[in-house]
């Protein structure tokens, strides 16, 4: 291919009009934040916080491998709900150890939290870090009297790419429902994007793990959340995602958090007067 064919291939629309670099950036959520770094490394601190707690159980081993462990931080209340939160990086990036923060505002409400880590790619294809979280919601609900909480009352949630698990998630049959935090719903402009590089999505994994595809009258409920100032393609699959639910009779309501960002959005769950902690709370009550 010569340098004037690639570039005219590069170039070409290949989603919705756009061609690969405006795709690419229609993504990056890092870039679009111009101070995501410093709110990372906030996040580093706060957690710190939150994991010297004396009744916090660290590390946490649910598989074999190396992340495949959680975090557990309970609220104090005998048999109280649970909400596994799952983190999000693009399944690429980040770890459990920098969102223990956001158990802060569940556990001051009586909610049990754990935050749950998983192999990222491009160690682990989509379809085993779908597996692994899978396991770890299995294995809390095996284990729910060694750490107290109610077995009958295990909800997820999860920001990012973490949002996409916790959609998937909400089809299981212990969920019993889902707060989906800026969320991916349809895996396409994943699987044509940078993004892409380490993942390798295959059709199958696109088709059969695009929350949107899994869609069904009878499931659990979800409450979705992005903020007013996020990339427009993550309140677009929002909207997308809730309107097909609609269409279906599924019980999914998407909520827009005014002034919010992709990354400021999480202190509304790390608050116990937070917009997310509301929102876990209507889904529990």
């Amino acid at each position: 291919m010569t340098d004037i064919t690639q570039a005219m291939a590069q170039s070409a629309p290949i989603y919705r009009g756009m061609d690969r670099a405006t795709l690419d950036a229609a993504y990056n959520n890092s870039a679009a934040v111009a101070d995501s770094a410093q709110w990372l490394a906030d996040w580093r601190v706060r957690s710190g916080v939150s994991r010297a707690l004396p009744d916090a159980q660290l590390d946490v081993r649910y598989g074999d491998r190396e992340r495949t462990r959680f975090d557990y931080f309970p609220c104090g209340a005998p048999s109280a709900p649970l909400f596994v939160f799952i983190h999000g990086g693009y399944w690429q990036r980040n770890a459990k150890e920098m969102f223990s923060f956001v158990s802060d505002g569940p556990r001051a409400r009586g909610v049990d939290v754990a935050v749950v880590g998983y192999t990222l790619a491009p160690a682990a294809r989509l379809s085993e870090i779908v597996d692994e979280i899978h396991e770890a919601i299995r294995f809390l609900g095996a284990h729910a009297g060694g750490f107290g909480f109610d077995p009958h009352r295990i909800y997820v949630g999860g920001w990012s790419a973490g949002g996409h698990l916790a959609a998937v998630a909400s089809g299981w049959p212990n969920v019993r429902g889902a707060l989906v935090i800026s969320g991916i719903f349809d895996l396409e402009p994943i699987a044509l994007s940078y993004l892409d590089d380490p993942l390798r999505l295959s059709r199958r994994e696109v088709a059969n793990y695009s929350p949107i595809n899994l869609l069904r009258p009878d499931m659990v409920p979800q409450r979705l959340s992005v903020g007013s100032n996020e990339l427009p393609e993550l309140k677009r699959q929002a909207y997308a995602y809730e309107k097909a639910s609609h269409q279906l009779g599924s019980s999914v309501q998407l909520r827009i958090l005014s002034g919010h960002h992709h990354f400021s959005i999480l202190d509304e769950l790390a608050k116990a007067d937070g917009e997310l902690t509301a929102e876990l709370l209507h889904i529990i009550s």
